[in-house]
């Protein structure tokens, strides 16, 4: 598009400043980029400011050039000279005047120039101003020239016209000339005569005036704080920065490739991710904007249709989330303790005075009755070992003073922190296995910090970002909020969420509910009978049936017989087919098991049987459950009863032939009892040892089973004296056994504990085979990452060359069925109290407790209003007489009423198993569909 294309302006046509970096304006593919964005910005009718940094590397050769020996000086003048001119060829300039001046204007400042003003050699601070504005002053002028002769005519704007530095009595004279400040207020005059100038402008950051009309530089990350001068100084519509990167996300990229765009932040939550560690923008250009009204957008010029950051005013009242983690480096811890301090007035003053006095700002505070400690950020000082000693030796004459460094202060920013701490619990439990010398809770409400050791920064922040996730106080659910994770953005190789199976199956899920969407009554792929593999537990209490039966029959919209079709289990047995192949693949594990207590249902247990994994037992109704189904009964079996009585044993010991010919039963013991106490039971066989490595992991405490706090496996402080019983009794120990917690991702875990498990066998000397537990990890909130299957089998590969000689198993639940079970459901009422939308479904805690016990998570979706817009916020609830009875808090839902069906999703495992006849509601019925 060229000039005289664009349409004439309105008077009142709104400002638009477009800000470009170093590496935005180093070639003239990067230039083409700016023309296209400038030129589509004022072809929408709106006057357009954009603003350069000098080329990349150019500000640092100019700082050296202030420094460097005067015979040097030639040679890197030189190349600077080169850099511009091959620039302009490379952009095809047939005018490069103005460049020309300015490099004129540089070569004049050396000190061997001929035009040097003496005013200028008396300040050095003045003289470095005055040279290192060149860089911004040069690509500014290649900028203007480039721009116009491509077709969309520019003017050239020098910011020193608009710019003047504010004198501030807390500023040194270095400060005031190399990291000067401006007060920028709307101007309209200065709007108005800028207009009848023109329509697209092109100006510098990083500079500006002071009172004297000398040039003065805003220091780091002046270009953005000069972009948000002008937008201010404009009342522009908003500020654009254009940058590497799509805008702030939940985390460092660097270290968290999971890490989220953030849409959307109001102006101090991303003051306090800036201030606190987020290098994409700098902290003081947030204040102009925000004094003004002036929305800001973050951009990233090499994919400018990403949809970036958008910051602006605060919205109305959401829900408070944690936005971002961020972290520094490089903090000084200063703790000074005496007895004196307390109750003493003044004392907290003579001590910051020698703060100010060796020109330190203090950045956190912790203080006790005795204690103070403060935290020096090297962004904000010029922090060396002499500085520090030198401070210490002062503040050593009234207190006693200790300096802890290297230290690094690790932030989560969010709105409402305070309301959000009940959340954290798992977040300060991982704090709380590392040394910790600071905590810091934001007065304003939109932070906590923690200051460690630095060495721990790079492990710490991947592990909290996904403990906040899994706790629901960084709520990416909000698609609103967070975007997508650097990994889809960035990453080598396309990341392709995978789409639930139960999109495809809409029509026959809610056939299943009751609802006929199709005239034939039937969904997508012909599944088969609404009933197949139908099953549920309400056939093992036919007294309880019976009477609820009896009650009146009550209409139920799209239900048979007057009965109700929800709450209802869906299980798809392909997902559990395609679950169980793949860890059957697994290149280093002998032997799968499926613990029976995450779902029963006989159609479960035989796709199981048929792919080859055997099965985990707790109990004898377990132990009974697989003996019941034809395809399992010649598979290996495991029984890890805990706390059992003697029965249980007994029953599990009469021999897999008399029940099941063929079959094999191995017995797991976990505690000294069973063997000191009916010793006759175990004399002559062989058992498995399950044994308490000291640690439990997990996404919650009731799921963590390992440690002191937990009942399960034998300590191993009494593993002699379990040795030496055996060997009384004839109990051969041919397995050990481990099962550290549910709900684990990480796939280091397992080969821990397989080298843990090892090296006990080596002393035993009669195990053949380990165990390693269950506990494999199933994503819930979005933004999750799934458990690495192939890491994890990479890992034990590597782990079993070092121990050959024991076979490794593997006995998951959940992950063979979460994904493979919805819980259908009804919704009955909608409520609304205050703030709060409460909606109401006929699937309760007695149909699906995991959320009451363990605060699980589960995504819920209308499936009736599947792909409409989310944009009511409800608390999901069910029917039973109890607090606790929430599904779902704070989910982002289409506006749904009374009949539309919810779905609840990854509920294939410890749904159905755990639901009761509470409030002596049925329990729901399941369906099987292929």
């Amino acid at each position: 598009m060229t000039a005289s294309t664009f349409a004439p302006l309105a008077p009142d046509a709104p400002w638009v400043v477009l800000k470009f970096g170093g590496t935005s304006v180093a070639t003239v593919e990067s230039w083409r980029t700016i023309l296209r964005l400038a030129s589509a910005r004022r072809a929408e009718g709106m006057r357009v400011v954009v603003v350069v940094s000098a080329l990349s590397g150019v500000t640092d050769a100019l700082r050296a050039l202030c420094a460097c020996p005067a015979a040097e000086r030639e040679v890197v003048l030189a190349t600077m000279v080169a850099r511009h001119r091959d620039l302009a060829v490379q952009m095809q300039l047939a005018d490069t005047e103005q460049m020309e001046r300015w490099l004129a204007s540089l070569a004049a400042l050396m000190p061997d120039g001929k035009a040097v003003e003496g005013r200028l050699l008396a300040s050095n601070h003045s003289w470095q101003a005055a040279v290192q504005a060149h860089g911004e002053l040069l690509s500014s002028s290649l900028g203007a020239a480039f721009m116009t002769a491509n077709g969309v005519a520019t003017e050239w704007l020098d910011v020193r016209e608009a710019l003047t530095a504010r004198e501030l009595p807390f500023l040194n004279a270095r400060a005031r000339m190399l990291s000067a400040q401006v007060q920028a207020d709307p101007n309209p005059a200065f709007a108005e005569a800028l207009a009848a100038r023109g329509g697209v402008f092109i100006t510098q950051g990083f500079i500006a005036r002071d009172a004297a009309g000398e040039t003065v530089l805003l220091g780091r990350g002046g270009s953005d704080t000069s972009a948000a001068y002008l937008g201010a100084l404009l009342r522009a519509a908003r500020v654009e920065i254009w940058t590497d990167v799509a805008g702030m996300f939940t985390a460092d990229p660097r270290r968290v490739p999971g890490a989220r765009l953030l849409q959307h932040l109001d102006y101090e939550e991303a003051q306090e991710i800036a201030t606190t560690g987020a290098k994409v923008l700098h902290p003081r250009c947030l204040s102009p904007c925000r004094r003004a009204r002036v929305p800001l957008w973050i951009k990233d010029t090499r994919h400018p249709d990403l949809a970036g950051t958008v910051i602006g005013p605060q919205p109305a009242e959401t829900v408070p989330t944690v936005k971002a983690i961020s972290s520094r480096r490089g903090i000084t811890l200063v703790s000074m303790e005496t007895s004196g301090m307390w109750q003493q007035v003044g004392f907290l003053a003579d001590v910051f005075a020698l703060f100010k006095q060796h020109g330190l700002s203090v950045d956190l505070i912790g203080s006790a009755e005795t204690n103070v400690t403060v935290s020096l950020d090297p962004a904000e000082n010029l922090l060396d070992s002499d500085v520090v000693a030198a401070l210490a030796a002062d503040l050593a004459k009234v207190c006693r003073v200790k300096v802890i460094a290297p230290c690094a202060a690790v932030t989560l920013v969010g709105r409402g922190m305070r309301s959000m701490l009940h959340r954290l619990s798992g977040v300060l439990a991982e704090f709380g296995r590392e040394r910790v010398h600071l905590i810091s809770q934001s007065s304003n409400n939109l932070n906590l910090t923690f200051v460690v050791d630095e060495d721990m920064l790079d492990g710490l922040s991947p592990r909290l970002h996904e403990l906040l996730i899994r706790a629901g106080a960084l709520r990416t659910d909000d698609a609103g909020l967070f975007g997508p994770s650097w990994q889809e953005l960035y990453g080598t190789g396309a990341v392709q969420a995978r789409q639930p199976w139960w999109h495809g199956k809409r029509q026959r899920l809610l056939a299943l509910a009751g609802i006929n969407p199709s005239p034939s009554g039937r969904g997508e792929g012909g599944e088969g009978s609404a009933e197949a593999g139908g099953w549920s537990r309400n056939e093992r209490s036919p007294a309880l049936r019976e009477a609820l039966r009896a009650r009146p029959a009550a209409a139920s919209r799209g239900g048979r017989g007057g009965n109700p079709c929800t709450p209802r289990y869906v299980y798809h047995l392909p997902t559990i087919r395609e679950r169980a192949r793949a860890l059957r693949a697994m290149q280093s594990v002998d032997r799968v098991y499926y613990a029976v207590k995450a779902n029963a249902h006989p159609a479960i247990l035989g796709a199981i049987a048929q792919a080859g994994v055997g099965f985990e037992c707790v109990s004898p109704g377990e132990l009974a459950a697989v003996d019941a189904i034809a395809d399992a009964r010649g598979s290996p079996r495991l029984f890890t009863p805990n706390f059992a009585p003697r029965s249980d044993y007994e029953l599990a010991l009469e021999g897999p032939e008399s029940r099941v010919p063929g079959a094999g039963t191995l017995m797991t013991l976990d505690s000294l009892h069973p063997l000191e106490h009916w010793p006759e039971l175990f004399s002559g066989r062989e058992i498995m040892l399950r044994v308490d490595l000291g640690r439990g992991l997990g996404h919650h405490d009731k799921v963590r089973t390992g440690g002191a706090g937990s009942k399960f496996g034998l300590p191993l402080d009494q593993l002699d004296g379990f040795l030496g019983s055996a060997r009384e009794n004839d109990v051969r120990i041919v397995g050990l056994h481990a099962h550290l917690g549910s709900g684990i991702l990480d796939a280091s875990h397992w080969p821990l504990v397989c080298g843990q498990l090892a090296g006990i066998a080596d002393r035993i000397g009669s195990v053949r085979c380990l165990n390693l537990g269950g506990g494999l990890g199933v994503p819930s909130h979005p933004g999750e990452a799934e458990l690495d299957l192939g890491a994890l089998d990479a890992a034990l590969c590597e782990v079993r060359q070092v121990y050959p000689h024991y076979e490794l198993w593997l006995e998951p639940g959940r992950w063979l069925v979460a994904d493979a079970g919805v819980l259908l459901a009804r919704v009955t009422q909608v409520k609304q109290k205050g703030t709060i939308n409460y909606l109401g479904c006929d699937a309760g805690m007695h149909a699906l407790l995991r959320p009451a016990l363990y605060d699980a998570w589960h995504d819920i979706v209308n499936l009736t209003r599947l792909g409409a817009p989310a944009d009511t916020l409800y608390q999901v609830v069910g029917p039973i007489c109890e607090s606790g009875d929430v599904l779902g808090a704070d989910r982002h839902l289409p506006e749904s009423g009374e009949g539309d069906v919810l779905l609840v999703a990854r509920a294939g495992a410890y749904g159905e198993s755990m639901s009761s006849h509470y409030n002596l509601r049925e329990l729901a019925p399941s369906a099987v569909i292929e």
